[in-house]
């Protein structure tokens, strides 16, 4: 029973990845030959396809009662994504950020972080969070916060020109963008696909980890701050480093600093909103990690708007440390 579980999780965490990936496909294909700008696709559909997963799998997680894995899948999912993708990338090939996105997209993710670590607890003389809920209430304020992020890019993006001003520009957008509808049915049928594949396999995924982590005895907070928050940040990882070696490093960080700030913001938000999470495993020490990680990046960001092979391999360090804590918890 504990091979075949084992067996759910790879299965599950497969299925995931490949219909966050078909869906992602299939509607930025639709959004194409309804000729919506190139922009304005990256800037929502592959965002929230990247960290479907996620989403996906957090909700399962608070519907089936074990919140901390959505909690901690979050909260994992972006020290995975900060501390080890950004590492990585950094140590495959040396990452420029653009001043821009040190002043303004990484503070963002930095308040996201910030918010999140509030809303978690309030009781400082505690190192644990047990009992404390992210309650609807708090679900409403992080998409709220979302939706004030959504408006703030699309306003950037304007402002650069990256997006049409007015109707006569964007009709000349649309007339750029070929109309071809043949490949219509096979993207919704993408669409579909990928959206049965992250239904089904984050149920299974969720059931399989949950009967892992009874078994062995392990808190389900720590199987969603490392199985379940790796499993989820796959699309990530794979576009981050892929990214960097290409020499195309403002996709890379641009991935994990929108995938992030959608995790916080926009999963837990909506998580928290249909099933509140009452928090019994996460500490402050998750938190502070979550918090350090990203000040970490923007600290070396900021120096010279470049993060080094070494800083890479030292953003892998960190990482390496807080998973030897988590094993020293067990």
């Amino acid at each position: 029973m504990l091979l075949l579980n084992i067996v759910f999780i790879i299965v599950g965490v497969a299925l995931v990845v490949w219909g966050a990936d078909r869906l992602t496909e299939g509607a930025s294909s639709l959004a194409r030959g309804m000729r919506v700008p190139e922009i304005v696709i990256g800037l929502t559909i592959v965002a929230a396809g990247t960290s479907a997963p996620e989403m996906f799998v957090s909700l399962m997680s608070a519907i089936k009662g074990t919140p901390d894995m959505a909690v901690g899948n979050v909260i994992g999912s972006n020290i995975f994504n900060t501390l080890l993708i950004v590492g990585c990338s950094a140590a495959i090939a040396p990452m420029v950020i653009a001043p821009s996105t040190v002043k303004k997209d990484i503070p963002f993710a930095v308040g996201a972080s910030m918010l999140l670590f509030m809303l978690c607890f309030d009781d400082m003389d505690s190192p644990h969070l047990w009992g404390n809920e992210i309650s609807r209430s708090d679900g409403v304020i992080l998409l709220i916060a979302f939706m004030a992020f959504m408006i703030y890019t699309f306003q950037m993006a304007r402002k650069d020109g990256l997006l049409p001003k007015n109707e006569e520009e964007l009709g000349v957008e649309r007339e750029k963008t070929p109309r071809d509808f043949s490949h219509l049915w096979r993207n919704i049928g993408f669409v579909v696909l990928g959206l049965a594949c992250l239904i089904f396999g984050s149920d299974l995924f969720v059931d399989a980890a949950t009967y892992v982590a009874h078994r062995f005895g392990v808190r389900q907070s720590v199987i969603g701050l490392t199985i379940v928050a790796g499993g989820t940040s796959m699309p990530e990882l794979a576009t981050s480093v892929v990214a960097a070696y290409k020499g195309r490093s403002a996709i890379a960080i641009g991935n994990v600093i929108g995938s992030n700030v959608m995790n916080i913001l926009l999963v837990l938000g909506l998580t928290a909103f249909i099933h509140p999470l009452r928090i019994m495993g996460i500490t402050i020490v998750d938190l502070l990690m979550m918090l350090l990680s990203v000040g970490f990046l923007w600290l070396f960001a900021f120096t010279k708007y470049y993060v080094s092979r070494r800083e890479g391999f030292l953003l892998i360090g960190f990482f390496a440390c807080y998973m030897a804590w988590l094993l020293y918890l067990l």
